[in-house]
C-alpha cells in the first residue's frame, strides 16, 4: 500500500514532498506555517491578503493607523472613492512580509506566496502590479494567483526579471477557467508552473455558486488533465479541497497528480495564526455547523461556521483604515448593505446586516470563521482533554501524517 512519501513534486531538477499548505489569509497561514513546510521538505503558502494589517501586527508598522488617520475626515461619507491606498508602502508591506519570511527560510522546500485578484483595493489593476511585482523583488519562490480568473496579472509582470525564474501557478476550478487563463496569458509566452485544482469541499471562497455540492474534485481533474494531454501541454496539477487524509492523497497521486494542497488540517496546528479560542470551535463544529452562504462582498459563495460572529453583525464600514475590497469606484458589497439597513432602522444601536459581512474587518479579527467542508472532523485527529478541550498539534505532526499514514489512518499526537 502506498503513501504520500513514495511520490515525489518535481520542478525542474528540484524534488519535494508533494503537500503543499494552502494560503489561508489573513495571517492564518503564518509564516511560521510556511516555514515549517519548507522545512520539511514541501511547500508552505503565506498569504498577502491585507498584507499591511499583517505586517502592523508581525513587524511593528504602522500602516493601518496611518491610513485612518489620512483619511479620517471621510469616516461618515458613505462614499469612499477618496480612499486609497498608497502603492509605495503597499509595496513596502508587502516587501516586509516577504522578505522577513524568507530570510528565515530553512530546509529543501519553497515557500510561495498566494495573491487574491479579488483584493480590488480601490485600483484592482495598480494594487495588484505593486503586490505581484513586490513579492518577486523580495525573493518569494512562487506566486499562486488565487480569488479570480487572473486573465491579465501574467502581463502585469512579464517584464519583471524573475518572470520566468520565480514558479508561477492559479488556482482554478474548472476547465474553462484554466482555458481563458492560457488563452488570455499566451501572449506572454509563459505557462504556468503548475495548476491547482480546487474543488468543491475546499475552505473559504468556493470558485462554484451555490450548486456546489453537484461537482467532484476527481472528475474536474481528469477532466482537466485528458484536456492538457489532447492539448500536449505538461503542466503539473495540484487538487485540493477535501483531501482529509494521506489515504486520500494517495488517491489523486496514483492518478498522476502533482502533489496535493491541504489546508483545514493546519488550522489547528499551533503555527497557524487562529487564537487558540478559535481553534476550539473548529474542534467542536458538527457537520450540520458548517454552510456555504453568500455573505462575501467578493460575490464568491463562502464555506463558514454558522456560529462565526460576522454574520449578521452590523459594524461599520471600515474603510479609512482598511478598504481592500473597495471596487476602481470605491464601492463595496457591504457598504451597500450597511446603509440600506442604516436608512431602515435609524434609531437602532446595534444594526444586524444579514445580506453581507465586513470581510475586512472581521477576517482581521478572526470573526469570519471560513473552513473546509471537513473541519467537524478535525476533533478526531486529536486528543480531547479532561477540561473538554482539544489539544492543539505541531504543523510537524500533521505534515508527516499525510506523508507516511496509510489505510485511511490518522495518528493522533502524544498525549501532552
Amino acid at each position: 500500500m502506498k503513501c504520500v512519501d513514495d511520490f515525489r513534486l518535481k520542478f525542474g531538477k528540484g524534488e519535494y514532498v508533494p503537500i503543499v499548505i494552502g494560503g489561508m489569509g489573513v495571517d492564518i497561514s503564518t509564516a511560521d506555517l510556511s516555514l515549517e513546510a519548507a522545512r520539511l521538505g514541501g511547500i508552505g503558502h503565506i498569504s498577502d491578503a491585507m498584507v499591511p494589517t499583517v505586517s502592523d501586527r508581525r513587524y511593528d508598522t504602522k500602516y493601518v493607523r496611518d491610513k485612518l488617520k489620512q483619511y479620517k475626515y471621510n469616516v461618515a461619507n458613505t462614499d469612499k472613492s477618496e480612499v486609497q491606498f498608497d502603492l509605495a508602502l503597499l509595496a513596502e508591506a508587502t516587501e516586509t512580509h516577504v522578505r522577513r519570511t524568507m530570510e528565515r527560510k530553512r530546509g529543501d522546500g519553497l515557500i510561495f506566496i498566494n495573491c487574491m485578484e479579488k483584493l480590488t483595493m480601490n485600483g484592482p489593476k495598480d494594487t495588484l502590479r505593486v503586490r505581484l511585482r513586490s513579492a518577486l523583488d523580495a525573493g518569494i519562490d512562487g506566486i499562486t494567483l488565487a480569488a479570480g480568473l487572473h486573465l491579465g496579472s501574467f502581463a502585469l509582470i512579464e517584464d519583471h526579471p524573475r518572470f520566468r525564474d520565480a514558479k508561477l501557478g492559479i488556482i482554478v476550478s474548472s476547465l474553462r477557467a484554466l482555458q481563458l487563463f492560457l488563452r488570455k496569458s499566451a501572449r506572454t509566452e509563459r505557462l504556468p508552473d503548475y495548476v491547482v485544482v480546487e474543488g468543491p469541499l475546499a475552505g473559504g471562497h468556493l470558485g462554484f455558486g451555490l450548486d456546489w455540492a453537484q461537482y467532484d474534485l476527481h472528475a474536474i481533474v481528469a477532466e482537466i488533465r485528458a484536456w492538457l494531454a489532447a492539448e500536449q501541454l505538461d503542466i503539473p496539477l495540484i487538487p485540493a479541497g477535501g483531501i482529509f487524509t494521506g489515504s486520500d492523497a494517495v488517491s489523486f497521486l496514483d492518478q498522476g497528480a502533482a502533489a496535493v494542497q491541504v489546508a483545514t488540517r493546519f488550522t489547528v496546528a499551533h503555527e497557524c495564526g487562529l487564537p487558540p479560542e478559535v481553534q476550539q470551535e473548529y474542534f467542536k463544529a458538527s457537520e450540520e455547523d458548517i454552510e456555504v452562504n453568500s455573505i462575501s462582498p467578493t460575490g464568491y459563495p463562502m464555506r463558514m461556521l454558522k456560529s462565526s460572529p460576522a454574520i449578521g453583525s452590523g459594524i461599520r464600514p471600515n474603510c479609512e483604515a482598511y478598504g481592500y475590497l473597495l471596487d476602481a469606484n470605491g464601492n463595496c458589497a457591504y457598504i451597500n448593505a450597511y446603509n440600506r439597513e442604516l436608512a431602515l432602522h435609524p434609531d437602532e444601536k446595534r444594526l444586524r446586516v444579514m445580506e453581507k459581512t465586513c470581510l475586512c474587518t472581521h477576517m482581521r479579527n478572526f470573526d469570519c470563521w471560513t473552513c473546509g467542508h471537513y473541519t467537524y472532523r478535525l476533533k478526531d485527529t486529536t486528543r480531547r482533554r479532561e477540561d473538554g478541550s482539544y489539544q492543539l498539534l505541531s504543523a510537524e505532526h500533521i505534515f508527516h501524517d499525510y506523508q507516511f499514514s496509510k489505510d485511511n489512518k490518522i495518528a493522533l499526537p502524544a498525549a501532552e
